[in-house]
């Protein structure tokens, strides 16, 4: 991989900040409402204990972000790249989410455009796996411009395998 997953990406109104250790307790505050978690697969990631192994994976990935508001610095949520495949030259955008406030802003399409607009640089192909489940985030993937490819088993990091279905988005879309 000749390139990072993990640099400051920025709109007039947004950051992506790699996501650092210290950032915990300034993220679980956002992650902490049960709401935030209702249709995903994993729907007890606001407690504590298990919102901790998420965020660990966050870490391990190399690849994960805060999503900050710049006119007040207020942390929004948290997204990543992950899975790189070079033979595919394809990457994964996902793990995202964001507090209640958030919702309904539109703030979501801005930072996939942000995350899409760099990484087109690097591959041709963006995946997205979205949970069986979860419809507002199949519907946002949709006005995204995402096409459903496969539906598969993830394993989250150190939480049980979940069926997800997995969205692409081509370079030349």
């Amino acid at each position: 991989m000749n390139f990072s997953i993990q640099t400051i990406l920025e709109n007039q109104e947004y950051q992506l900040i790699p996501l650092q250790q210290g950032d915990f307790e300034s993220l679980y505050k956002v992650a902490s409402d049960p709401k935030v978690w209702a249709q995903h697969p994993n729907k007890d990631r606001y407690q504590r204990e298990v919102f901790e192994n998420f965020f660990k994976g966050a870490m391990e990935s190399e690849g994960a972000f805060k999503i900050v508001e710049k006119a007040n610095g207020d942390i929004l949520g948290s997204t990543r790249f992950y899975d790189f495949d070079e033979t595919k030259n394809s990457i994964f955008i996902g793990y995202t989410f964001y507090g209640t406030k958030s919702w309904g802003k539109g703030i979501n399409p801005q930072i996939k455009k942000i995350m899409l607009d760099y990484i087109f640089q690097f591959v041709d192909t963006v995946h997205f796996h979205i949970g069986k489940e979860n419809f507002r985030s199949q519907i946002a993937m949709e006005r995204l411009g995402g096409q459903k490819v496969a539906e598969e088993e993830v394993a989250y990091f150190g939480e049980p395998t979940r069926t997800n279905f997995v969205y692409e988005i081509k370079k030349n879309h």
